[in-house]
């Protein structure tokens, strides 16, 4: 498809309506974040920020957390910049790996939680949807991979957001 991320947010909208037969106004988006929320998200996370992850937030930030926020894709809504720093601080503060075996799929990296991912889309149930500042030798940085918070099974979903989006588009046609 390789769609910009202008063309890829008119596309999750259209979907997201379409599944809730709702406005885009009942979506919750945001506006689009500034250079000025990436550089702050990346000295917090100690990450450079993938290419198409700052194109994407550059037109909307996520959505706003409210009790009727709808999911965009699968089941799954968008953070804003704001919202990945506080759930990336919580999962470094909260997540224990203690008597967990973690199973790393091909290009990542053998761990439960990694300081490296930015999670970007949650499910609301504690699991996240990351992209992979710190892939293994046979990755690639900005690939997206799903963190479960009670599955410790961790494997790439895409080789980035852009193409993560797309295929949740193909799979709900």
């Amino acid at each position: 498809m390789n769609a910009t991320a202008s063309q890829l947010w008119q596309a999750i909208q259209q979907h997201a309506m379409n599944l809730h037969s709702c406005t885009v106004g009942q979506l919750n988006l945001i506006d689009g974040a500034t250079s000025e929320h990436f550089i702050q998200l990346e000295q917090k996370l100690g990450v450079t920020l993938p290419e198409p992850m700052k194109q994407l937030h550059s037109v909307h930030d996520g959505q706003e957390e409210t009790m009727e926020v709808q999911v965009l894709l699968r089941n799954l809504t968008f953070l804003s910049v704001e919202q990945i720093m506080e759930t990336w601080q919580f999962l470094q503060e909260e997540f224990d790996t203690d008597g967990w075996e973690p199973e790393a799929g091909k290009g990542v990296k053998p761990f439960l939680w990694n300081r490296r991912w930015i999670p970007f889309a949650t499910n609301g149930a504690g699991d996240y949807v990351c992209i992979d500042t710190d892939p293994a030798d046979d990755g690639v940085h900005g690939q997206v991979l799903y963190f479960w918070h009670d599955w410790e099974s961790r494997t790439v979903e895409a080789e980035d957001v852009f193409q993560f989006i797309e295929l949740c588009l193909q799979e709900e046609d």
